[in-house]
């Protein structure tokens, strides 16, 4: 069991947490990974309006489960978070779960703030179905916004997260 020791965030940031909820996942990883996020979102500063949590699910198709601007306190997030059900299945199809949070999920009108960094929270369990079209995926992003991915690949209960910044051209 993954366990999180931190003060909550004090800074304004909108997360977008994208869950890969393939076939490789499982029902029992994809609880466990709901459990670890409903942790890591106790420790960020939503009740005060500093931070914004938004997330998609993805595995042969992509779903926004709930946009940045659709809950505004640490408890809804966990409650939406809990809600969750595991699809059971498909590819991991990580380069249009990327392009669904730049083109979808990281607009004004799904809650994205201008003037606030943006963090995308890529949770999966091994390389994409299309590992090439997620590269160029990454780069278009880069071109809209600025923001960083951190990717957390889970294998043999081990945890690796990879920082890859990115920044306006």
């Amino acid at each position: 069991m993954l366990s999180i020791t931190a003060a909550p965030a004090k800074c304004p940031i909108d997360v977008v947490i994208v869950l890969d909820d393939s076939s490789s996942i499982g029902s029992t990883n994809f609880n466990l990974t709901k459990s670890f996020l409903s942790q890591l979102v106790g420790y960020l500063d939503i009740d005060s309006g500093n931070t914004r949590v938004g997330l998609v699910t993805y595995s042969t198709r992509v779903t926004t489960s709930f946009s940045p601007n659709a809950h505004s306190s640490v408890t809804s997030v966990q409650s939406a978070i809990s809600s969750l059900t595991y699809s059971g299945g498909g590819y991991t199809n990580t380069h249009f779960a990327l392009a669904h949070v730049r083109t979808s999920v990281l607009t004004s009108a799904a809650g994205d703030r201008i003037n606030v960094p943006n963090v995308v929270v890529l949770l999966t369990d091994g390389q994409s179905s299309n590992p090439s079209s997620t590269r160029v995926s990454d780069q278009r992003t880069c071109s809209i916004t600025s923001y960083k991915l951190t990717v957390i690949v889970s294998q043999c209960c081990h945890c690796y997260t990879q920082m890859l910044h990115f920044h306006k051209r």
